[in-house]
C-alpha cells in the first residue's frame, strides 16, 4: 500500500484485529497496549500536534496466545528485552500515526515468531582427518625453514 493509498482509506482493520505471528500463534487484540506521544524529528507543523509515535506493548507473562511451552521459550529468548514480562515495541519513523501502527505490529511478530522458533540443531562435533594434520604440520614446517632462511643463520 502506498502513501496515497494511505491517506485515501486509512482503514484500521489491519492494526486493530487479532495479531497472527505465524506456526498457528495467534495474540488476542486485547493483549496488546497501545500508547500514543509525540514523535521527534522532521514534520513540519504537524509534529507538534500529532501523537504519532507507538509504543506497542504486551505481557507476555499473561498473553493467552500462547501455550506454556511457548510461553516459556519466548520468555526465556526475549529475556533481556522484557521489563517484569513486558515486550515494548516502539514506532516513530513515518508520519502517519497508522503507518507507525502497522510498522510496530510487524516488528512485533517478527520477534515474536523468531522467540518461537526451535533451536536449530546441535552441531556434531568432528575431527580433522589424518592427511589434513598431516599436511598442515607439512606447511608449518616449510614456512617455518623459509623464515629460518631469512635469518641468515645457517645451523
Amino acid at each position: 500500500m502506498d502513501a496515497a493509498e494511505d491517506r485515501r482509506s486509512p482503514s484500521t482493520e489491519a492494526v486493530t484485529g487479532p495479531l497472527a505471528v505465524g506456526r498457528g500463534v495467534t495474540i488476542p487484540a486485547r493483549d496488546l497496549s497501545w500508547r500514543f506521544s509525540r514523535s521527534s524529528g522532521p514534520g513540519g507543523q504537524g509534529v507538534n500536534t500529532t501523537d504519532s509515535r507507538i509504543e506497542l506493548s504486551i505481557d507476555l507473562t499473561a498473553c493467552e496466545g500462547f501455550t506454556a511451552d511457548q510461553r516459556a521459550r519466548v520468555l526465556e529468548r526475549l529475556g533481556p528485552r522484557l521489563v517484569e514480562g513486558v515486550l515494548t515495541i516502539a514506532a516513530s519513523e513515518f508520519r502517519s500515526q497508522l503507518r507507525n501502527r502497522r510498522a510496530a505490529r510487524e516488528r512485533l511478530a517478527a520477534q515474536l515468531a523468531e522467540a518461537l522458533a526451535p533451536p536449530p540443531p546441535r552441531r556434531r562435533a568432528t575431527k580433522p582427518s589424518r592427511g589434513a594434520v598431516a599436511r598442515r604440520l607439512d606447511d608449518k614446517a616449510r614456512r617455518a625453514k623459509v623464515k629460518q632462511l631469512r635469518k641468515g643463520h645457517f645451523d
